[in-house]
């Protein structure tokens, strides 16, 4: 069988597994959006917390993925929590480092003038400091998501979900008729994926991002 009646006749197990894949990558880069960003705007004002942030995040990204979730094993299981936990704890570095650097980078007379005329220090973050640190956040964003698709693949050691099953299934039985296409189409759905995601980022900063900011 070549791989393109493979593809067709397997179409629909590949497209739940793509499916699964980039839902599994979706949720977890929320969540690590938003922890992200909480820390850095916890810590960008402190240079020592800033670069402590960056330390610990950094730290877990030298842990090898698949070592990640040998040990989250024995502590959340097989399936779904482990595949979680690890794309969550990767994602994180790029968005932490970014809305720091975002943060510290927006002009200080902004910020003077927005608390001249009374606003909050809550208010001047979120209608000001943030809106104007968005572009590299996003940037971030987009860097982590590009991460987490090719980790989400070996998260099917874990038995996780998502493409990731094609490729070990396919590797498991190296010499069978359809090793080399499961391996494939395993390895073109993750970049198809990421390349799909990178355009919806690259939309949602042309909506997102005045022009004045883009230029």
């Amino acid at each position: 069988m070549n791989f393109w009646e493979y593809l067709v006749n397997r179409h629909q197990q590949l497209l739940t597994d793509a499916y699964q894949h980039a839902s599994a990558v979706f949720q977890c880069m929320v969540v690590a959006t938003v922890l992200g960003v909480l820390i850095g705007v916890v810590t960008y004002r402190s240079e020592w917390a800033g670069n402590l942030a960056t330390l610990v995040t950094s730290t877990i990204l030298t842990i090898p993925s698949l070592a990640m979730i040998g040990l989250l094993i024995p502590i959340v299981g097989l399936g779904v929590a482990p595949t979680v936990v690890t794309l969550t704890l990767y994602g994180l570095l790029p968005i932490v480092r970014n809305s720091i650097v975002g943060l510290r980078g927006v002009d200080p007379t902004l910020v003077d003038a927005a608390t001249g005329i009374g606003m909050s220090r809550l208010k001047r973050l979120v209608r000001i400091e943030l809106p104007l640190a968005w572009p590299p956040i996003l940037t971030g964003i987009r860097v982590s998501t590009q991460m987490l698709m090719g980790i989400a693949a070996i998260a099917a050691y874990a038995s996780g979900p998502g493409l990731g099953n094609l490729i070990f299934r396919g590797i498991a039985s190296l010499g069978s008729a359809n090793a080399l296409n499961q391996v494939l189409a395993g390895t073109l759905g993750i970049i198809v994926l990421a390349l799909l995601f990178d355009a919806a980022y690259v939309l949602i900063g042309r909506l997102t991002i005045s022009r004045g900011i883009r230029v």
